[in-house]
Order: structure tokens, then C-alpha cells, then sequence
């Protein structure tokens, strides 16, 4: 288990977790994400640090797969630079300052689909002036004030007209794009720009459309929490972004997730995300399809398993056999002796 060197650039003596992180970053962030980032900034407390990726995991209850992603997503970011041996063991981390972050599309790991490369800021103050005397523009920042309960900000203001002028989502769109994520608990633009990228990416131009999607993807995921178990709650967002992986990135049927969620159960006798990706991520390396596959992957598993347990049977009569050889008690014959006998008979 090779360690890891841990370095700060910025030689902070504390514990620092900045405004401007909190402002910018984090709400952006996946909390798995954020989690990882203040554990390294824990780390860096007292003095550089040498540790591997399974301890961190250990730490966080996490897998070391989730710490890679989290390191890369920071990266990204420009939070911190990774530095690697061969290109691919991580060897050095090095945590640089937050700069001011400029309002971007999210990124991969905060929605199921690939971000669009236009942002709110391609918006010209003209075009902003322009779209503002829309009527039914105005009507719809008045609409999502009242979903809101609260008067728009600027950044948020700009945010819905991107959805209307540059991903081109309809005003009956977006403004059940609001109403959804209200329901939903979700207040932030920054999660239905989430949203709103994703529609845009899938075609989705209509309500039905979106109503539609949004049916199928509760759907796959209310049958995933049913296989492992659970009920009468809506999934986290960990909960999400393990399903959208297994859904979106490893690209399994909904059959081959329930597979996995429901031997996870048997195993660990409890819900759990994290074993269950292990179990996924495995099956995608081995190039598992449907659940043929997978039925040939235990055969072949039973079979290996039942010739080891031959060999060692086997084995075992072996040394049991030599064993009753050495321990049978070997007499001592006084031939002389017993000739003697003989002749005087």
C-alpha cells in the first residue's frame, strides 16, 4: 500500500474553510465531494502528511473509487493539483487558495449528463436589457419570484434567461422546470441549471416530455431502493448520483442493478450504496451485458471454487494417509531371541 505526500502551498497553520468556498464551491459540489476536501484541509492542520487512499476511505466510510472521483472533481476546479507516478498512482496533492469562481454549466458529477459548453455569462448586458422587455420573459421571472417566495437576485435573474435564450427551453418549460424543483425540496438555480442542461442535452423541449422523463428516471429509482430494501422515503442525493452512475455511466439495465442490490443484501444484511457499486463496478470491468452473463460469471465462480475445495480434499487425504503410516506403532523384534524359543519347543 503505497502513501501518499500531502502539501500545502499556501503553508496555513489552521484548519481554513474560506467564505468564498462556502459561496461558491461547495453549493455546487457533491456533499460526498466536499467531505473529502475538508478532511484533506483537517490533514493539513498541523503539518504536511503522508496517508493512502483505503485509510481516507476508511476514514470517510467511503470507497477509495469515491476518493479519486471527489480528487479529480477538486481538481477540476483548481482546489488542488494531483501529481501522479506512471500516470497513474497518485503520489503528491498539493491544495491551492479558492479563487472567485465565474458562473459556469455544472459539471459531470453533479448531473446525470454531460454539461453544455454555453454558460449564463455568454449573455451580453444588451441582450440581458433586450430579453428584459420580453413580456413573456417578465411574466416569467414574476412566476418564479413566487415559487421562490423571494425577489430574484441578478445571477439568478441571468440564470433563467439562459435557460430561455440560450438553451432554448420554452416559458411554460422552465416554469414547470421551477415548479419541479421546488416540489422537490430543490430552491437553488444552480440545481435546475442542473436540470435544465440535462433537458436541453436529451431533446426534452415540451412539459410532457420532461413530466415523462422525470417519470421514468422515479421509476428506476424507487425500484433500485425497493431491491435493496427500502421504502417510504425519496432517495438522498448520494443515493442519486450511485444510481445515475450505474444507470447513465456504466450504462446496466435496471435487472443487473436490482441483481447486485439484492445480493448485497443477502451479504451484508442491510442497505448498502457503496458495496453494491463494488459489485457493479466489477461486473462493468468484466464486460457483463444482461444477466446471462452474470449467470456464467457464477458458474464459473462454482466451478473454480469446487476445484480448489478438490485439490484441498484431496490434499488432505493425502497428508491423512501418510499420518496413520507414521503414527502406527512400530514394534521392536528380539530376533535372536525368538529363535531360541523356537528350538526349545
Amino acid at each position: 500500500m503505497s502513501l501518499i505526500t500531502l502539501g500545502n502551498s499556501s503553508k496555513a497553520e489552521v484548519t481554513v474553510l474560506t467564505n468564498n468556498f462556502i459561496d461558491n464551491y461547495m453549493p455546487r459540489a457533491n456533499g460526498e465531494f466536499v467531505k473529502v476536501y475538508i478532511y484533506l484541509l483537517r490533514l493539513l492542520s498541523d503539518s504536511s502528511c503522508s496517508f493512502s487512499l483505503e485509510q481516507i476511505a476508511d476514514r470517510l466510510l467511503c470507497t477509495e473509487r469515491d476518493i479519486i472521483r471527489a480528487l479529480k472533481y477538486w481538481e477540476k476546479e483548481n482546489l488542488l493539483t494531483l501529481h501522479f507516478r506512471n500516470n497513474e498512482d497518485i503520489t503528491d496533492i498539493t491544495l491551492n487558495a479558492p479563487s472567485v469562481m465565474p458562473e459556469t454549466s455544472p459539471s459531470r458529477e453533479e448531473v446525470s449528463q454531460p454539461s453544455v459548453s454555453k454558460t449564463s455569462s455568454s449573455l451580453t448586458p444588451d441582450r440581458i436589457k433586450e430579453l428584459k422587455k420580453n413580456d413573456e420573459v417578465v411574466q416569467l421571472l414574476y412566476i418564479a419570484e413566487q415559487y421562490l417566495g423571494k425577489t430574484l437576485s441578478p445571477s439568478e435573474m441571468n440564470k433563467i434567461l439562459f435557460f430561455y435564450d440560450e438553451l432554448k427551453l420554452s416559458a411554460d418549460l422552465i416554469e414547470y422546470l421551477i415548479e419541479y424543483s421546488v416540489s422537490r425540496g430543490h430552491k437553488s438555480m444552480r440545481y435546475m441549471e442542473t436540470v435544465a442542461t440535462a433537458w436541453a442535452q436529451e431533446g426534452i423541449n415540451t412539459v410532457e416530455k420532461a413530466k415523462e422523463s422525470g417519470s421514468r428516471y422515479s421509476k428506476e429509482y424507487f425500484a433500485i431502493l425497493k431491491s435493496m430494501g427500502i421504502s417510504g422515503r425519496n432517495p438522498v442525493d448520494t443515493e442519486i448520483s450511485f444510481m445515475n452512475t450505474w444507470l447513465n455511466d456504466y450504462g446496466f439495465s435496471i435487472e443487473i442493478i436490482k441483481e447486485a442490490c439484492s445480493r448485497t443484501v443477502m451479504t451484508t444484511g442491510q442497505p448498502s450504496f457503496q458495496y453494491a457499486d463494488k459489485i457493479l463496478s466489477d461486473w462493468k470491468s468484466r464486460n457483463v451485458k444482461d444477466i446471462s452473463d452474470i449467470r456464467l460469471l457464477d458458474e464459473a465462480y462454482q466451478k473454480k471454487k469446487t476445484e480448489k475445495a478438490s485439490r484441498k480434499t484431496s490434499a488432505g487425504q493425502k497428508s491423512s494417509a501418510a499420518n496413520r503410516f507414521n503414527n502406527f506403532h512400530q514394534r521392536q523384534y528380539d530376533f535372536d531371541e525368538y529363535e531360541k524359543k523356537l528350538l526349545n519347543q
